[in-house]
């Protein structure tokens, strides 16, 4: 029900939710987005899991992410906030933070081709409830690596489910447009 070009659209459009999302402006040279042909797993992870949803599909994301001192780093530093200093839950703020503002431009993006689009909050879920996704048989699925600076990496996996027939097309060049960061003060 998704056609190839819809599939290929939502991928792109999602790794560049991730460049305007996972990634400070300074971190923008040394950060690489890659679809990945399988999610490897990492251990004791846990997942951060967005859906957005519209008349005609439903797509979910899930940032896959351990509580490493790199990971842990990577999350303070676009929190703006030292590293130390980061308490537990202000670490799962961070990604579910970093999560929502990802599938905000997603929702964004996709609102030019599809109306009455709605997005779920943030939920934190264990790693294990990953080998129950199949049970919602997606058409498309889609596991991306992130690269960032210092050899940390993060995994986000698209899964779409379609209600009927979906086919557009994303122009590459008019997605590659910057995102600028907004600052309050």
């Amino acid at each position: 029900m998704l056609s190839p070009s819809a599939q290929d659209g939502f991928d792109l459009l999602l790794m560049q939710a991730l460049k305007g999302s996972l990634i400070s402006s300074d971190e923008q040279a040394e950060v690489s987005i890659a679809t990945a042909d399988e999610f490897t797993g990492m251990r004791d992870c846990q997942m951060v899991v967005l859906t957005i949803s519209s008349y005609l599909f439903r797509a979910m994301v899930m940032f896959h992410f351990v509580s490493d001192k790199p990971t842990r780093e990577h999350f303070a530093r676009l929190s703006r906030l030292p590293e130390p200093e980061m308490s537990e839950q202000a670490f799962m703020d961070a990604i579910a933070e970093s999560g929502n503002l990802c599938c905000g431009i997603l929702n964004r993006e996709l609102g030019n081709f599809f109306a009455h689009i709605g997005m779920s909050t943030p939920n934190v879920i264990d790693q294990q409830c990953a080998a129950y996704l199949s049970t919602l048989k997606h058409q498309h699925v889609q596991h991306f690596a992130v690269e960032l600076a210092q050899s940390q990496r993060l995994y986000v996996t698209l899964c779409v489910s379609a209600y009927d027939e979906i086919d557009f097309q994303v122009d590459p060049a008019a997605t590659a447009a910057e995102t600028g960061e907004l600052e309050l003060f």
